[in-house]
Parts: structure tokens; sequence; C-alpha cells
């Protein structure tokens, strides 16, 4: 990870679907890079290794520098690129949820990580957590991270739904909050359902988000209308410094 007096975490989008850096490659799925003073977290992986390696080169991302792999859910388009990653990268720890099939979790161990299934609410690493498995049907975990002008909360698809994921976030890491970004899994929802989320999101005083994904281009042009300039433009490529909180 960063060494030196970093005081702030940088999070990069390396796999989307919704285009924010036009020189990268946009896929359908989800993936970002979380950089700072502790370890580098992979948050998913997209769907396709090679778009995702190559996504990461024209970054200047090093998978070899990567140290915990956090997987949301079991979409394809979430976990599709763990091979090609796991064969260019070094040792890691992959946090899945406790629901994921078996088989998965041993092909991984077969190749010399380590498999940490998550049911309740963990911390990963000190300030960042995961909001355990959440969810009926999709079993989903989101990853939540503490920075100093409040919480960070990164979803994959947020199938559980994301106003209850948010709030999971709070009761697990109490604070503000600061960011939500990722996929919410608004497409194919009437305008009045998604106005119902922003409401939602308002009231817990949500001060910026950054959708994508899964949310669908309408859903995001009602959030980039809510939140106007704090409205951020997370899709492939898109990325966010922030500080974090120093002892």
């Amino acid at each position: 990870m960063n060494n030196g007096e970093n005081l702030s975490i940088t999070i990069t989008v390396l796999y989307n679907n919704v285009p924010t850096d036009t020189k990268l490659t946009t896929a359908w799925g989800m993936s970002c890079l979380i950089e700072g003073p502790g370890k580098n977290i992979l948050f998913d992986t997209g769907g396709q290794g090679h778009i995702l390696l190559d996504n990461m080169a024209k970054l200047g991302k090093d998978p070899g520098l990567v140290q915990t792999v956090v997987l949301s859910h079991i979409h394809g388009d979430h976990t599709g690129g763990l091979g090609d990653f796991l064969a260019v990268a070094g040792e890691v720890e992959i946090y899945v949820p406790a629901s994921f099939p078996e088989e998965f979790k041993h092909q991984a161990q077969q190749l010399g990580h380590q498999i940490i299934s998550v049911s309740r609410p963990i911390q990963i690493l000190p300030g960042v957590f995961s909001t355990g498995e959440m969810g009926r049907g999709m079993k989903e975990q989101a990853l939540i991270v503490q920075t100093k002008p409040g919480l960070v909360v990164i979803t994959g698809c947020a199938h559980p739904g994301i106003v209850n994921l948010v709030h999971r976030a709070r009761e697990v890491a109490p604070g503000d909050l600061y960011l939500v970004m990722g996929g919410f899994h608004l497409m194919g929802l009437s305008p009045a359902a998604v106005q119902e989320i922003i409401s939602a999101l308002k009231k817990d005083a949500v001060q910026k988000v950054g959708p994508s994904h899964c949310t669908g281009p309408a859903a995001m042009a009602m959030f980039r209308q809510a939140w106007g300039d704090d409205f951020l433009d997370l899709g492939c490529g898109g990325q966010v410094r922030i500080p974090i909180l120093t002892k």
C-alpha cells in the first residue's frame, strides 16, 4: 500500500459499464480499488479478467500490491475476473458472503489464498468493515470505510436494497454518511419508487452519491438532479480521494 504520511484513501473504479475515463474499456460489471495507509483492497472483480487487468494497467495499478479482495455477491459480473486476477496477484485474503458455493471457496483455497466467509458484520481492516451478509434472495455484503468527513459505503449491486445497506452501515460504524457509491439496482423501477429511495437517503443525510453499474440511466439522472454538485461521476475510471481519520 502507499507508504509515508498518506492521510487519505483513494477509490478508483476499475470496471464498470458506465463510462467515466474514455481510455478504459467499459463492460457490464463492477470493480473498484481502495488504496490508503493500510492494505490495498479490491472490491469485486468485474466480469472479465482481461478487461480488469487491462484497465488496471492503463491506470498504473499493480495487481501485486493488492492484499485483500472483497466480493459483494456471487453474480459473474462481480466475480468473473477473479481467476485472471489471482493468476498475477500475490497471496490475498478473500472475503466472501458465507452463502457462496463451497466449490468456489475451495478453488481459491487450492490456489493458496485464504477465504474468509462472512455472515455477520466484521472488521476487515482498521476503519474498514463489511456489512455482513444481507438479503433473503441474493445474499450480498457491502463495504464500509471510515473517513474524516464520514462513512463511505461501497455496494456491488445492492440487491438487499440500497437504503437497507446504508442503515446497516450506520449500525456497524456509527457516524455521518459521506459517500454512497456503486450499483444501486434500480433499473426498471418507476420514477416514484426511485424518488422514495432518494428521499430516504436524503433523510439519512447522505452527503454525496456515486451511483453506477445497475443503477440505470434514468435513476442516475434523478440522483444527479437531487445531489447536484455532490453527485460524483464514478463510472469506469472514476476516482475520489478522501481524507482519513488520524489517531
